[in-house]
């Protein structure tokens, strides 16, 4: 069964909860074990150094036989507790309470300690408690000498029970402390689960068409940043939409043109017969001119068709280009002589030799020449300058147009974008033009003014990203 994201927060929020409250309360309980453990020996160890401090001024000079015969109410005088008295060897030689026999020896850690001549406390079990017991050695000197043990021994049967009842309360406080962070993580839980399933909801609709929706941004997080790039992408894609609805009227506007073209012509021809040699000429001119103007239109559409799929391959070899620039010169004069726009290229003698594909590089130039006669003014000029640069060449090629306008110019190299200009056509030539100079991991940037022209400027590494 799948989990979701609320129950996991609170359950991971709980899990550290819990885990703390615990960690806390082992913490606490020892805490107050050992100041309660700690009280009882405090108490123990000063009225054995009392016991101890008494004998050694008042009775060093007698037997402790004789002190155990006679004075022996001496060393319980000063406590509640069980007194014990033995000698070095550990045997009892006297129990307040009568628990021991006098045959027993005691080897604890706290008899070991005081036969050592130091205090030793211990902790245990005895036969004749229910209960565990503390018990607290020390030595009996006379002139420096230990001639026998003093032991108290008090039960803590009543601090244990004191301890279990502060447990009691620890435990208490510990599940409200739960049961409050609880409510509280759901509360927070809630605060990244719903704007989250508000995201997802907006989300569905945008996927089932609905692009016009916008989530509300409530918090400046992550979800924040997610609404807003949801809104963003609704945005880009109605964009995109749209440049796709544009481009797919423009380019059945284009086709249609010269397909009317060619059929009126054909009809024309048909039912003139053979007869005016001249209108046959005009006629088969224009079916020619509109039947390339269709291949260009198609092969474009090709062109992009593999960009999109990544089935474009380049050819790449070593290239001298500056002869390809004669040649697309040469190639694209007439035009600009028919509309007495001044055409100039121009290159560096010392151009260096690239990797590239020649037949998609003269693709970019024609494109880029043909874009800059079609969209100058007659009697305007254009240049085409090659310059070497580091590692690479530097084709630029600038015109005295109509420009673009600063709306137009950041999509200008967008798939199916087509300019306000009535002269734009598909939408495409720009783009296929960026996308093969980016296999050849090369930069084109475009600059325009409106009124004052464009300048675009296309850098080709040296290498060109390895041959293929």
């Amino acid at each position: 069964m799948k989990k979701s994201i609320k129950t996991r927060l609170v359950g991971n929020f709980m899990l550290v909860i819990v885990i703390t409250v615990l960690i806390l309360e082992v913490f606490l309980i020892n805490a107050v074990k050992r100041y309660y453990y700690k009280s009882v020996e405090d108490i123990l160890s000063n009225q054995i150094m009392v016991s101890t401090d008494f004998y050694s001024r008042y009775f060093s000079s007698t037997n402790l036989q004789d002190i155990i015969i006679d004075d022996v109410d001496v060393f319980w005088r000063q406590t509640t507790a069980q007194v014990q008295i033995l000698n070095l060897d550990g045997k009892v030689l006297m129990d307040s309470i009568g628990a021991a026999h006098s045959q027993e020896l005691i080897d604890t850690s706290d008899v070991k300690d005081a036969i050592e001549g130091e205090k030793g406390t211990w902790i245990g079990s005895v036969d004749y408690s229910s209960s565990s017991v503390m018990a607290v050695s020390y030595p009996l000197t006379v002139e420096g000498r230990t001639i026998g043990i003093l032991r108290f021994i008090s039960t803590l049967q009543y601090v244990n029970e004191t301890i279990k009842n502060v447990a009691r309360i620890l435990l208490v406080v510990g599940i409200i402390v739960i049961l409050i962070s609880g409510f509280v993580s759901l509360f927070l839980a809630n605060t990244i689960v719903k704007p989250l399933k508000e995201v997802t909801d907006v989300a569905e609709k945008m996927a089932d068409g609905q692009l016009k929706i916008r989530t509300e941004k409530r918090y400046d997080d992550e979800i924040g940043k997610l609404s807003d790039t949801l809104n963003y992408m609704a945005e880009e894609l109605i964009k995109k939409e749209q440049l796709k609805n544009d481009f797919i009227s423009s380019i059945s506007h284009e086709l249609r043109t010269p397909l009317t073209s060619i059929k009126g012509w054909a009809i024309t021809l048909k039912s003139q017969g053979l007869k005016d040699e001249e209108l046959i000429i005009d006629g088969l001119d224009i079916i020619e001119t509109e039947t390339d103007r269709l291949t260009t239109m198609v092969e474009e559409l090709l062109d992009f068709s593999r960009f999109v799929s990544g089935r474009i391959s380049l050819e790449k070899e070593d290239l001298d280009i500056r002869p390809l620039i004669d040649q697309v010169g040469k190639q694209l004069q007439p035009r600009a002589k028919d509309r007495d726009i001044k055409l100039n290229c121009s290159y560096d003698p010392e151009l260096p030799i690239i990797i590239a594909d020649e037949n998609r590089i003269k693709q970019v130039l024609i494109n880029l020449l043909d874009n800059a006669i079609k969209f100058t003014p007659d009697g305007g000029k254009i240049e085409l300058i090659a310059n070497s640069v580091e590692d690479g060449i530097l084709i630029q090629v600038e015109d005295t147009g109509i420009g673009i306008s600063p709306e137009d110019l950041p999509y200008i190299k967008d798939k199916f974008y087509k300019g306000k200009s009535s002269k734009s056509h598909s939408g495409l030539g720009l783009s296929i033009c960026d996308e093969i100079i980016k296999l050849h991991e090369g930069v084109m940037k475009i600059e325009s003014e409106l009124d004052v022209g464009t300048k675009i400027s296309v850098f080709l590494p040296i290498e060109g990203g390895g041959k293929q």
